[in-house]
This record gives C-alpha cells, sequence and structure tokens, in this order.
C-alpha cells in the first residue's frame, strides 16, 4: 500500500503545483493586492458559482465512483478505483481553478480557496480508509 501511497501523493503534488505556478505566473500572486475581495454584482455571479459548483459537483462523483468500488476486493484492488474517482475530484477542481483564472482574474481569490481546498485532499492512508469505510 506504502508504494501505491507514494505515487498518488505525488501525483497530487504535481497537479497542486502545476496550479501553483499558473497561479503565481499568470495570476500574477506576486502582487498581495491581487487577493482583495472583487464587488459581486448580477453580470459577474457566475464567477461565484464557479468555486461552489466546483465543490458540490466533485465532492458528488468522488462519492458516486467510490461507493461503486466492490467491498469484496482488497485493499490494493481498491486502490485503482480510488485513485481514479480521487482524480476525477482534482480534475474537476484544477479546472474550475483554470477557468477562474482565465475568465474572471478579478475572482482570483476565489481560485486561491480552490487550490487551498486541493491541498487539504492530499491522500492519506487514513483518508483512504476512511472513504473506502474499512476502519473499525
Amino acid at each position: 500500500m506504502q508504494e501505491q501511497l507514494k505515487i498518488f501523493k505525488i501525483i497530487h503534488i504535481a497537479l497542486v503545483a502545476g496550479l501553483i505556478f499558473a497561479y503565481f505566473f499568470l495570476g500574477n500572486l506576486s502582487d498581495i493586492t491581487q487577493l482583495k475581495l472583487p464587488t459581486i454584482d448580477s453580470d459577474n455571479t457566475v464567477y461565484l458559482a464557479i468555486p461552489i459548483a466546483a465543490f458540490i459537483v466533485s465532492n458528488l462523483l468522488f462519492k458516486m465512483l467510490v461507493s461503486k468500488i466492490d467491498s469484496n476486493l482488497s485493499l490494493k484492488e481498491k486502490l485503482v478505483p480510488y485513485q481514479s474517482a480521487s482524480i476525477v475530484r482534482y480534475a474537476i477542481i484544477e479546472g474550475s481553478a483554470f477557468v477562474i483564472l482565465i475568465l474572471a482574474p478579478d475572482f482570483i481569490i476565489f481560485g486561491v480557496l480552490l487550490i487551498a481546498y486541493l491541498i487539504l485532499l492530499i491522500p492519506t492512508e487514513y483518508r483512504i480508509k476512511r472513504d473506502l469505510k474499512l476502519l473499525d
């Protein structure tokens, strides 16, 4: 399990690092004033909905895909579909962060929040066992 977990963590770190570099260079995060909360009106509420939708959809899809994993399989056999479900979750969050960066740079703070959430989703043995309902 440790070898698969190590590879899984490397994938996660690579996705997060790529997103952070994109935000740093394309979003000009070296200027801390970029992180101010923008004014929200009826014209740009869709950009506020992007991170909320990403959070909800990614979690729903992840739970749906994890629930389809056969409970009779061994932990090692469950890791591949679990990893696929996690990558789907990461991709939705990452894609939403990129959409915010490209289409609405004024809302960059919401993309940073998505990055922070993605960082918190780092795969651990405990999290995998909890999600697969293997804990006693």
